[in-house]
């Protein structure tokens, strides 16, 4: 029987726009599964990001229910949701210095004072298995291409060990070999217990596993 990762019942809401609000969620019901890659598309401005946002506790004003791994969102820390429910948003950018301070950057935050950082031969081990074995660790992250970036990026959340993921387009302004390690990367994320759930405007997952489409507030499910 599949278990449930990330659970979300009649989502809503709203923006303000000139005359008043209008529902950008309308009641939005979604089920992401232990091992699954799940898709989304829908037209731009159908509120794909806001649901992301509503997902990861992100989003004041928001209403309805989530749960991860049958525990309701109330009785977790919201710090602690969103280390077990990672968002990477379409921008994600790389700050100033070496690939391995991007990598840790992270665990310079008060949230995971307590954890313990990936050693470089972890780190080198990640970067090698999405095809970025010519990456030093010490190389200036600023010397990487966009493809290069993005995984990097990726890499950051995914080494964190989160249970969700929600991926913000990422594959947006990549090139085809990129894109198809992104895929690749995340597949290996659900195959090892976790989720993915992500946006793509440019091309469908052949990975997925489900895809719904956003569209006017409502969210239904589609054949891949």
């Amino acid at each position: 029987m599949t278990q449930l990762l990330l659970s979300a019942r009649d989502i809503y809401a709203t923006r303000l726009v000139e005359g008043g609000r209008v529902d950008v969620l309308a009641g939005v019901s979604l089920d992401v599964a232990h091992g699954e890659v799940v898709e989304l598309s829908g037209p731009s401005g159908a509120g794909k990001t806001t649901l992301f946002l509503a997902l990861a506790r992100l989003l004041p004003g928001v209403t309805g229910s989530l749960s991860l791994d049958g525990e309701p969102a109330e009785a977790i820390a919201p710090q602690v949701w969103r280390s077990r429910v990672a968002l990477l948003p379409q921008r994600a950018t790389l700050v100033a210095g070496t690939v391995r301070e991007n990598i840790l950057l992270p665990y310079t935050l008060k949230a995971r004072a307590d954890c313990t950082p990936p050693g470089d031969a972890a780190q080198r081990a990640a970067l090698d298995a999405v095809g970025l074995d010519a990456v030093a660790l010490d190389r200036d992250a600023s010397r990487l291409s966009v493809g290069q970036a993005a995984r990097v990026a990726l890499l950051r959340v995914v080494l964190t060990s989160p249970q969700q993921l929600l991926l913000d387009e990422p594959d947006a302004s990549l090139d085809d070999v990129s894109a198809e390690q992104v895929a690749a990367m995340t597949a290996r994320f659900a195959a090892d217990g976790g989720a993915v759930l992500r946006v793509s405007h440019v091309r469908a997952n052949d990975k997925a596993d489900a895809c719904y489409r956003l569209a006017a507030g409502h969210l239904e499910r589609v054949s891949l």
